[in-house]
């Protein structure tokens, strides 16, 4: 349910420079809380041409090997030839230290390891209440990976972008407008190949799914005519650059951090799951058709110093009901929050791409009866 009568939402695919940062720095925190749950993540990555860097805060009792948790995540994603100047072999520089004793002494007392302001949404577009651009892009995103890696198109090369506007009308959505399809691609094979087969094998089995239908003039694939080789070599990525494509896509409101590499003691990750799970609540319940939830911390505080809700006139209840409900669905508090989720778990690699929400075997996602 949205005001404007198109609206755009991208993804990324897994092999994007920014995803493979994302995904190194939350296979270092998953191998961290696998080893030790208390441990405590703060780990950025940085690839470009040929160098990998690792930077951050790590306190735990984990033994971990930040070079080969790196090195095999490129591995996977495809990155394995020298012609992609970056691959499994590249240099991993580690600048990794403790976390702060100023920031342990607040998080030790079970308060934020951070201030800022996090946001959840929900809407009754897809069955997973989330947005259907941002869904649709994701969609996309996994099905370009999906027939890269089983070869189904084996000219495909990691990396690759998706982009969908869609119709509203009176805040539904109508019709898919256009898709914008990047990926690269062997040199051997034309763009009226690669467009007509992106065409059958990705984006035609992804509407059907959603139920939309669009003509392939609609379609834009590799804009500039050419794409032949992707990932930090043609573009340098870096943990937390994707905060849109993470959350909705730009239909809401997203906070001031990001979400790859950091423990669940860090708001502007529990804090974003602990808002989702009650918008996402609050709609499913039949309370309101569509739900922004507001959340706010201070540095070593338990408790949140501001939590609101905003149902954009959707609601079906009383203020004071919705107030008790979102009360009595999850103690916000940071100690709270990891307990009721269950964040203290090696979770967090699959939440690295294709958006951290509408996942339904994610804790966050659950649904209260």
């Amino acid at each position: 349910m949205t005001s404007y009568s198109y609206f755009t939402s991208e993804s990324v695919c897994a092999g994007h420079p920014d995803k493979i940062c994302d995904q190194i720095s939350d296979a270092i925190l998953d191998e961290a809380l696998r080893q030790d749950r208390q441990s405590r993540v703060a780990v950025e990555t940085l690839v470009t041409r040929n160098q990998v860097v690792l930077a951050g805060e790590v306190t735990s009792a984990a033994t971990l090997d930040f070079r080969k948790i790196a090195r095999n995540q490129i591995k996977k994603l495809g990155y394995d030839a020298t012609m992609y100047h970056f691959d499994g072999t590249s240099p991993v520089d580690v600048y990794i230290h403790q976390q702060s004793p100023e920031i342990a002494q607040g998080v030790d007392r079970e308060g934020a390891g951070d201030q800022g302001m996090m946001f959840g949404f929900a809407c009754g577009e897809t069955p997973v209440y989330m947005p259907v651009p941002i869904m649709l892009a994701h969609a996309l995103s996994h099905k370009i990976d999906q027939i890269r890696e089983t070869r189904s198109l084996p000219y495909l090369r990691p990396d690759g972008k998706t982009q969908v506007t869609v119709r509203y009308e009176k805040g539904a959505p109508k019709e898919i407008e256009q898709v914008v399809i990047a990926v690269p691609h062997d040199e051997s094979v034309s763009l009226t190949q690669v467009k007509d087969e992106i065409f059958t094998f990705v984006i035609s089995p992804v509407c059907t799914h959603f139920k939309f239908t669009i003509e392939k003039k609609r379609v834009i694939v590799n804009g500039t005519g050419s794409w032949h080789i992707g990932g930090p070599s043609s573009d340098t990525g870096v943990t937390g650059r994707k905060i849109i494509v993470d959350t909705y896509g730009g239909s809401a409101r997203v906070g001031g951090g990001c979400f790859s590499g950091k423990d669940p003691t860090k708001v502007d990750r529990s804090g974003a799951y602990a808002a989702r799970f009650i918008a996402k609540n609050i709609v499913a319940c039949g309370l309101a058709e569509k739900t922004e939830v507001a959340l706010a911390y201070c540095i070593g505080q338990k408790n949140p110093v501001m939590k609101m809700v905003d149902t954009f006139g959707t609601a079906k209840v009383k203020d004071k009901v919705l107030k008790s409900f979102m009360d009595g669905l999850l103690d916000t508090s940071v100690a709270g929050i990891i307990s009721a989720l269950d964040l203290q778990r090696p979770i967090y690699l699959p939440t690295a791409v294709y958006g951290h929400f509408g996942k339904k075997e994610l804790s966050w996602e659950k649904i209260v009866k």
